[in-house]
């Protein structure tokens, strides 16, 4: 480590030295501007077709970050955003001061070139360099080219090298930039209102997770960093801005980190009047499939060793018909929590002694189904106690009308019948508030101007929240949440 360490550090003396001969010379090595006419791709298409050895007149500017040097600085590759060109210096092309400043050109500079379209007689196409201009003199080496970048915490803790590195990294962060656009497009389509509220707020509820604090000193108030849009985009159906209502955007649950969790990451989260949780599973199937048809042109993806189909329509199972069918349990049979448990001690769940009967049958159901769930379902009919927001089902009291879609064993949407009845509604959260003083930091607290907002009227609605990266993670085949956050929450160096 050491010795690497003192290598790189011998690399970056040599490169100031190079900095400094760049000023010497009358060169500013990090200029404000250039002019850029074309970028790799577009020249790569455009010429694909351009034979073996053939010249062309056509003059284009290009600018990008050298990846390559080979023969002495004749033959760079220059690698953009788009992809890679090759770049062909001459003595014969460029002027003799533009010869002395090729020579302080290392691997990972970013410069400009100018110069006609040709390919090579092996092939290759080229840029005749007959211009160059230096845009940012790179002090530091990239990776060893052989070995690449493969420690993850550095590829996760420097990701802008890793980009630089790892062309398929930068192809990750365009699809997600991708899904989310057609997500929009989609919704738009159908008629959706794209909102924003708070991040700061003053009540931690829309969820059961643990929240982060934070303090505003002007005001003299503990405020928390939101952990669900849910709360607040029903004021909005509430006050009528529209009848179909979105937002894309950050959330914070100050909870573990796996392969499926980051503390701050992307949800949407969307609520349609006059509509339920039947509504929401069609609405949710039917975006997840465009979008992939639209960025992958295919509704059949594969994620590890599985290909999964998101055709429409999806499975529709009950959580406690899925429990039966795994186990032969029917907690519906049972009543208490002590009779659960029991149950799901008999095929090997254990639970803690303080988990009502919902949470018990969410526990078993997690075991013992949820692994086996690759296809795309929607797990429907959640216990009540675990659902504070949503409906009672229309036919079993004990019972909500909530979804869970599941694919790859995952949870990707959460969707309810939308609780709109104020005095049920206080009531859950007060069963909540209860939970919470007995220990449960992810119990809901009690939102007092929500409740008042519902006895305001809202009408009947349908909601439904998507965790972002997580379907990012599925369509692009990455392993980890950490691989579609761009810049993933880590551990300080030595902490």
């Amino acid at each position: 480590m050491e010795s690497n360490t003192s290598s790189i550090q011998s690399i970056r003396e040599g490169r100031i030295q190079k900095l400094t001969d760049l000023i010497d010379m009358g060169v500013n090595p990090y200029p404000y501007t250039f002019d850029k006419t074309a970028n790799a791709k577009t020249l790569q298409d455009k010429y694909k077709d351009l034979e073996a050895g053939v010249e062309t007149q056509d003059v284009y500017s290009v600018a990008g970050r050298v990846m390559a040097i080979r023969n002495t600085g004749m033959f760079i590759d220059l690698a953009d955003s788009t992809g890679k060109i090759q770049i062909f210096s001459h003595k014969q092309n460029l002027p003799e001061e533009k010869m002395k400043l090729l020579k302080l050109v290392d691997v990972g500079d970013i410069v400009g070139f100018k110069g006609t379209i040709r390919r090579t007689p092996r092939g290759e196409l080229s840029i005749k360099a007959t211009d160059l201009k230096m845009l940012s003199k790179s002090l530091l080496p990239l990776p060893e080219k052989f070995h690449g970048l493969s420690d993850v915490e550095i590829r996760y803790r420097q990701r802008y090298l890793d980009m630089i590195v790892n062309p398929e990294v930068r192809e990750t962060f365009k699809k997600r930039s991708l899904i989310i656009q057609k997500i929009r497009e989609f919704l738009a389509k159908d008629g959706f209102m794209e909102v924003e509220t708070p991040i700061l707020q003053t009540t931690a509820s829309g969820a059961s997770a643990r929240p982060f604090y934070t303090h505003h000193n002007a005001l003299e108030m503990d405020l928390t960093l939101r952990i669900a849009l849910e709360l607040f985009l029903k004021r909005l159906i509430v006050g009528g801005v529209s009848e179909r209502v979105f937002e894309i955007g950050k959330c914070f649950r100050n909870e573990g980190i796996d392969t499926r969790h980051n503390p701050e990451f992307t949800m949407i989260e969307l609520y349609q009047a006059y509509a339920d949780y039947n509504d929401m599973m069609t609405l949710t199937e039917n975006m997840v499939a465009y979008v992939a048809q639209e960025v992958l042109g295919t509704t059949k993806i594969q994620y590890g060793e599985h290909e999964i189909d998101l055709t429409p329509p999806w499975d529709r199972k009950t959580m406690l018909g899925s429990i039966k069918d795994a186990t032969g349990i029917d907690f519906l049979s049972v009543y208490t929590a002590q009779e659960a448990r029991d149950l799901a001690l008999s095929v090997g769940v254990h639970v803690e002694d303080n988990l009502n009967w919902g949470q018990i049958v969410e526990a078993v159901f997690e075991q013992k189904v949820e692994p086996s769930l690759i296809q795309p379902c929607h797990i429907i009919d959640y216990p009540r106690e675990i659902s504070p927001l949503a409906k009672v089902h229309r036919d079993n009291e004990r019972l909500t009308e909530r979804f869970e879609t599941r694919v790859n064993g995952w949870e990707i949407a959460n969707a309810f019948s939308e609780l709109s009845d104020p005095i049920d509604q206080r009531q859950r959260f007060e069963a909540q508030a209860l939970l919470k003083a007995n220990g449960d930091e992810e119990a809901m607290e009690i939102d007092e101007d929500f409740i008042t907002a519902l006895e305001y009227g809202m009408p009947p609605t349908g909601g439904m929240g998507m965790g972002i990266d997580r379907l990012v993670m599925l369509l692009t085949n990455s392993p980890s949440i950490r691989d579609v956050i761009a810049f993933p929450t880590m551990r300080q160096i030595g902490k």
